[in-house]
């Protein structure tokens, strides 16, 4: 258990990616705070269940990444509770799919405002502890899109590349504080928004992986479960895509 006395708090941890993350840094000894989009508090309460029943202590912190002020209050419950953030996961994200000639500038903004600025807020905000701590890790969660673009999801590719981007500037800038900063850039992973996906568009997927079929949630944690206990690693973008991007 290397997160034995460790705290880590995970966006976006009411369901999905952001559960499967918490869940395996719990197995590895973190307590956690569950940050939850405001509406998903019954499904955050649910996972701090789970994690309880692993013998670690959790809570649900409610917070929309895309508010500062709403960040700031998130960060200070999460250190008001247990002095520290070890680990970060900054996954919470979300899709406004569309073509470029038909895409609103709203669904640009919003995604962007989430899946990038929201990252940067709640970077910044636990940065400033774990500068003090003089040490720490961030796990980004990119997307496999970020890496080689996806048509229709423009905007979304372009918050990703910019988690790219992003993680490798502040792993240069607080590296010397003993805080890495590391992504993951997930593939076709098997989720709600997966489940929308027409057949026909399921096959079309399926021929572009290698390993030909979809990643589970708890893939993806493995990996950022590693990357929250690796000491000698940053900057770096780990695709976990079954292959798509080689």
């Amino acid at each position: 258990m290397k997160l034995l006395e460790r705290v880590a708090l995970v966006t976006g941890a009411s369901r999905g990616i952001g559960k499967a993350c918490a869940l395996a840094l719990a197995r590895s000894g973190a307590d956690l705070a569950l940050n939850y989009y405001p509406g998903l508090q019954a499904e955050a309460e649910g996972v701090v269940a789970e994690i309880e029943a692993l013998g670690r202590r959790a809570i649900a912190v409610e917070g929309d990444v895309s508010s500062a002020e709403s960040v700031e209050k998130m960060v200070a419950e999460t250190l008001a509770w247990q002095g520290k953030i070890d680990v970060l996961v900054n996954n919470a994200g979300i899709t406004r799919d569309g073509l470029l000639i038909r895409m609103s500038e709203k669904d640009w903004d919003e995604v962007l405002s989430v899946n990038l600025k929201g990252v940067f807020l709640v970077t910044k905000a636990v940065a400033k502890a774990m500068v003090r701590q003089r040490r720490g890790r961030i796990v980004n969660v990119s997307s496999v899109v970020g890496l080689c673009g996806n048509a229709g999801q423009s905007n979304y590719s372009a918050s990703k590349a910019g988690v790219i981007g992003f993680t490798k500037s502040i792993a240069l800038e607080l590296g010397g504080r003993d805080i890495l900063v590391n992504a993951v850039a997930p593939g076709f992973i098997a989720s709600e928004m997966t489940e929308k996906l027409s057949q026909e568009v399921k096959e079309a997927v399926l021929k572009t992986i290698p390993l030909g079929r979809f990643g589970q949630p708890e893939e993806v944690a493995e990996v950022v479960a590693f990357l929250a206990e690796t000491s000698y690693l940053t900057g770096q973008v780990i695709p976990v895509d079954g292959g798509m991007h080689t």
